[in-house]
């Protein structure tokens, strides 16, 4: 059985190929994108996942890993929104969007681990059910955030939320790769 670890690079490594390969046939066209707008696709993409899981039965073809392969994505996108600043048309190498990619999974999979030490992976234990609810309320969050001007009294910031978000997109498709979704 693979590590934790393992697990979770194998299940980004399928996320960052679909990234890349979308990097070369698009460029970088996500770099116009605002915060709103980034949270608003993984919004579409988590209640979406939560509309199949209800039903129990879909129309179109991507299927429940794809949206969270998607999720992951679009969350990573928005770690390096925040960390470059404005959302411009800035086209960005093949090369450098790699390294943005990379660096924000190295801070996920850091926050990752400190919270299985804590928490003794817990996640291991909860529903796909969840992890698309916790998704949307990782959302919603930074929604307030926004109206409050990207300011919090005591509340992590939307930095940590993408983080989070990242994580349980991650946990999804490692139990969905173990069977147990």
């Amino acid at each position: 059985m693979l590590s934790t670890i393992e697990q979770y690079e194998k299940a980004v490594q399928t996320s960052a190929s679909i990234f890349i390969q979308k990097t070369k046939d698009y460029g970088t066209a996500w770099r116009i994108l605002r915060t709103i707008s980034v949270v608003d696709q993984i919004f579409i993409k988590a209640l979406r996942i939560r509309t199949i899981q209800d039903l129990k039965t879909q129309k179109v073809g991507d299927d429940i890993p794809s949206e969270f392969k998607g999720i992951l994505n679009y969350a990573v996108i928005g770690l390096i929104q925040l960390g470059m600043g404005n959302s411009t048309v800035e086209e960005l190498d093949v090369s450098t969007t790699d390294l943005l990619y990379n660096k924000s999974i190295e801070l996920a999979k850091t926050t990752m681990q400190s919270k299985n030490h804590d928490y003794g992976e817990a996640w291991r234990d909860m529903s796909q059910e969840s992890f698309a609810d916790l998704i949307l309320m990782k959302l919603l969050r930074i929604k307030q955030i926004l109206q409050n001007d990207g300011k919090t009294l005591i509340s992590e910031g939307i930095d940590a939320n993408y983080v989070d978000i990242i994580n349980y997109a991650v946990f999804a498709l490692i139990l969905i790769d173990e069977g147990k979704h």
